[in-house]
């Protein structure tokens, strides 16, 4: 694999409630004239998914805990949205400033359970999928049905890190491809036995995509072409580091 192709797919009108987001895609590829092949990628935002499969809040519509209006107080942050992280979350890992770190109910330890306020319209939220590997499968499985070709699917949304500034675009959905490379027992050029080669190839790849997303160029949609992963099906979930293993919980 000497060279990947970053394609963003445009022309995708905003997502509503029951939209295919498999047969959006598939259209705007069409009309885009991009030939799909076999191993190629798509990189889907979460946002348009949530959109599709009615996981849009209205502030509005919630009424806040006494827990919730405890942490919003202290944190700076609406009562409200406070309620819905509450909501999404397992538990809450660690507060502070105006962070807000919890682990999900799909497992993920975030900021505020991967909720979001922009692009969704004011006072409103977008929750994560409910299961973001099953939504990139049906995803995968409707591009197939009208294309002939089975792409792998990537479920993106942006994740802050604990020990580097900045948010980098991560994979919460998988579908169609092995999430991480294990090379360990395997030499290098120089003989060298590697012992920590484990390579999260799905937040790679949609790392790479956001690149040609942008947070407001109105792009949700990826195509990479000259990926030589696996095809195996795979899961979010290879991702997840077990708890007895992160220093930070």
């Amino acid at each position: 694999m000497s060279r990947l192709e970053i394609i963003g797919v445009e022309g995708i009108d905003e997502a509503r409630r029951g939209d295919s987001i498999g047969a959006l895609i598939a259209e705007a590829c069409a009309r885009q004239n991009v030939a799909l092949a076999r191993g190629d990628v798509f990189v889907v935002a979460h946002k348009i998914v949530s959109k599709a499969e009615g996981r849009i809040v209205r502030l509005a519509d919630v009424e806040a805990s006494p827990r919730a209006v405890e942490l919003g107080r202290e944190l700076g942050k609406d009562a409200r949205l406070v309620e819905i992280i509450l909501r999404e979350s397992r538990r809450v890992v660690r507060t502070g400033g105006n962070a807000l770190i919890v682990e999900t109910h799909h497992g993920f330890v975030c900021a505020n359970a991967g909720v979001d306020l922009s692009n969704v319209g004011l006072e409103q939220a977008a929750l994560l999928p409910r299961d973001p590997d099953a939504s990139a499968r049906e995803i995968r499985a409707e591009i197939e049905r009208r294309t002939g070709i089975t792409p792998g699917v990537i479920i993106s949304d942006s994740f802050g890190r604990a020990w580097r500034l900045g948010t980098v675009d991560i994979a919460v959905g998988v579908a169609g491809l092995a999430p991480i490379k294990d090379e360990r027992g395997t030499s290098d050029s120089y003989g060298y036995e590697l012992r920590a080669a484990v390579c999260a190839v799905a937040d790679e790849l949609a790392a790479a995509a956001e690149l040609a997303m942008g947070k407001k160029d109105r792009i949700p949609v990826v195509l990479i072409k000259g990926y030589e992963g696996k095809g195996e099906d795979g899961s979010a979930k290879e991702l997840l580091r077990p708890e007895a293993e992160d220093l930070f919980r």
